[in-house]
């Protein structure tokens, strides 16, 4: 079937881009451009070209289902399409609806004239990708809305709607309706009047503030984006419009535009934007499997936790019932989300009118009979099985049949708390991370008997709530905290072995991480690990060994919270400062256990932390904990401050070489005393002997 439609309106020929669901730009959409241009000039009756795309979309740039084969590349490429129409002897008119973006927007630019609908979406995302626009968006965008406007939507690459730029040279006319019934308009306006076919590319940018705005948009990305050389490309690429010749100015952002395209940045960028939709498409649900109706939310627990998680539905239009057993607690809580809200408002991000719609769905309660209507409960409560027996156990004599039930737990078992109910098949874990109203992540604990339509429904409510879902087996810990606890103990062995908080946190952020671990830890409480670390000695029947974390929080340094953690903070500030007293710890428990300090060096920081993450990530796909590797990188870029131009833990790996990875693993598994850990997985060891990555 072609990519493109043609047909005649009367001395109008009529291009329509025909490559659903958004008209990628691939290779056999760009041959049919080309095909299509040239019939329309070779027909002597025709005497303008519309070329225009679907009520959706005009195109929405690239066809990402050709990225990384040799399609992208084949003639003709997109600039030489845009050439092509620019160059053309007939007048061409880009009719615009739906979105319109990077080599679409791209495309439209080169037309000689441009109607648009007042709503359509206009923009250059490439720098998302870690890229820069390749076929004169740098060049042609400065001249159409001038070099100030274009310089923001090319270093952001924000999206904007088309009624913007009316009266720019950007767009000749706003359709309130059909945009191609008014490009038709246009088109025998044009050739009825002889008006001359117009060039972006011709005209001159002369804007005295020109040189101001490039210099704070220097200083902004340098505060920004210091890890991503996009941005400042496109800076250096705008630029080139005020001075540089335009035949010139293009082949040199083209040239800067496949430097970039094969960066690790870029590679990691686009591993990411693929990632993300893979993630939804769950191993055993069919499509099409019919999702159970979710019109009333119960949280159970009123604390930090449970107020953040109640806000997600709320914003989302969704009643919830906010359930406490203290009048006390349900009002602080209550208390909570509003605050929250209030500071939303503070921000600009809410109105007065919306904090009160979402307060007007809150219902508290302080008996369990105020869940009997509701399709979904979410229980937030204290991190025990016995408690979480409790509550399960209640739930099932309380909640209407069919309602889902979820915990919120980080690490407990989903299919013992399954097992407190009559109705497995109706439970699953819902792990939000906090603070749950502003980070992403959501792992889907998916039970041994949970139901295909309730995990269905969640993945779905999860989209719904503005949530990166990703689906996890049960294990404990999940894909992340497991994965955590490997990464602290790689953290533990190296202050343990001479490193000091100071030079992990600065040696892991210049990787990449938002937060050293150190900082993390302080920031979340060091008493959450060291409960964990002697729950599950417990549970394993083994003495339990404190470390360095453990001993701080014997001397009651649990981190911000008490003041004191791996640093001291003075009363009313998150900054972290050195403390004596925590080296004073460290030294007592080498000496406790001979160790003689040495050197550490960051790179070797860097390597144990990031190969433990990778190597427990191995087991954990081994396992079918995760059904991709790209999953535990999402996981850990949207819950863990892992650096998005690294692309994740297993992306990183891959791209450091797994034969590299295994060599280290393996050389500190030789180590004397070394933990059983650092062995490599069997999965990885199979690839790095394949020669493959992760993906």
């Amino acid at each position: 079937m072609s990519s493109v439609r043609y047909e005649l309106r009367g001395h109008t020929a009529l291009i329509t881009l025909d490559n659903p669901p958004v008209n990628g730009l691939g290779a056999a959409l760009r041959s049919g451009i080309m095909q299509a241009l040239d019939q329309a000039l070779a027909d002597a009756a025709v005497q303008a070209i519309v070329i225009t795309g679907s009520e959706r979309a005009f195109s929405g740039g690239a066809d990402v289902k050709e990225f990384g084969t040799p399609l992208a590349t084949q003639e003709p490429r997109l600039p030489a399409v845009i050439a092509a129409l620019e160059g053309a002897a007939k007048p061409v008119i880009a009719a615009i609806s739906g979105v319109c973006m990077g080599g679409g927007l791209e495309l439209a630019l080169g037309a000689h004239y441009r109607v648009a609908r007042a709503d359509a979406q206009l923009a250059l995302p490439e720098v998302k990708l870690g890229l820069m626009p390749g076929a004169g968006g740098t060049q042609r965008l400065p001249r159409a809305i001038g070099l100030q406007a274009a310089l923001e939507m090319i270093v952001t690459g924000a999206t904007a709607k088309a009624a913007k730029f009316q009266g720019s040279a950007l767009l000749d006319a706003i359709a309130e309706g059909d945009s191609v019934a008014a490009a038709l308009e246009l088109a025998h306006r044009i050739v009825t009047q002889g008006l001359p076919r117009k060039r972006l590319r011709d005209i001159t940018i002369s804007d005295p503030g020109a040189q101001a705005a490039l210099q704070a948009m220097r200083e902004s990305v340098a505060k920004t984006s210091r890890f991503l050389p996009a941005p400042g490309k496109c800076i250096d690429a705008v630029e080139m419009c005020l001075t540089t010749p335009f035949d010139e100015a293009l082949a040199r952002e083209r040239e800067t535009f496949l430097a970039l395209l094969g960066s690790p940045e870029a590679r990691a960028l686009r591993h990411i934007f693929t990632a993300e939709r893979a993630a939804s498409k769950v191993p055993g649900i069919p499509e099409g499997t019919a999702l159970r109706p979710i019109a009333r939310v119960g949280v159970i627990g009123a604390g930090t936790m449970g107020a953040g998680i109640a806000m997600n539905f709320l914003s989302a239009g969704i009643p919830v019932v906010l359930l406490e057993m203290k009048q006390e607690a349900l009002d602080r809580g209550v208390a909570t989300i509003r605050r929250n809200y209030e500071g939303t408002v503070k921000k600009g991000r809410l109105t007065n009118a919306q904090l009160e719609a979402n307060m007007e769905r809150l219902t508290p309660t302080l008996a369990y009979d105020g869940l009997r209507d509701v399709d979904l409960v979410i229980e937030a409560v204290f991190e025990n099985l016995e408690v979480k027996r409790q509550v399960f156990t209640t739930l099932d004599d309380t909640c209407k049949p069919g309602a889902i039930l979820a915990s919120n737990t980080s690490y407990l078992n989903i299919d013992s708390i399954a097992g407190f109910t009559r109705r497995p098949q109706d439970v699953l874990g819902l792990h939000f991370f906090s603070p749950a109203n502003v980070m992403r992540l959501l792992e889907v604990v998916r039970g041994a008997k949970t139901a295909p339509d309730v995990l269905a429904t969640c993945m779905a409510l999860a989209k719904k709530i503005g949530k990166m879902a990703i689906v996890s087996g049960v294990c404990d810990g999940f894909i992340g905290n497991r994965m955590l606890a490997r990464y602290n103990a790689a953290v533990a062995g190296l202050i343990a072995a001479g490193a000091s908080p100071q030079q992990l946190d600065g040696a892991l952020q210049a990787f990449g991480m938002a937060m050293g671990p150190c900082r993390v830890g302080d920031l979340a409480g060091l008493d959450i690990g060291w409960a964990t670390r002697k729950r599950r000695a417990e549970e394993a029947g083994v003495p339990f060994v404190p470390i360095i974390a453990d001993k701080l929080c014997e001397a009651g340094r649990f981190g911000q919270k008490t003041g004191a953690g791996w640093y001291r903070y003075e009363a009313g500030s998150r900054e972290p400062i050195p403390d004596p007293v925590t080296q004073q710890i460290i030294d007592a428990y080498r000496a406790e256990r001979g160790i003689v300090p040495r050197e550490v060096s960051d790179a070797e920081i860097v390597e144990r932390c990031m190969f433990a993450l990778a190597n427990e990530g191995a087991r954990i796909l081994e396992e079918g904990i995760a059904a991709r590797a790209s999953d535990i990188d999402l996981v850990y870029l949207n819950g863990y401050g892992f650096p998005r131009h690294r692309g994740g833990p297993m992306f990183n790996a891959t791209l450091v070489g797994l034969p590299e990875v295994v060599k280290a693993l393996q050389r500190f598994a030789a180590e004397p005393g070394a933990d059983a850990f650092w062995q490599p997985a069997p999965l990885l060891l199979k690839l790095a002997a394949e020669g493959k990555g992760f993906s």
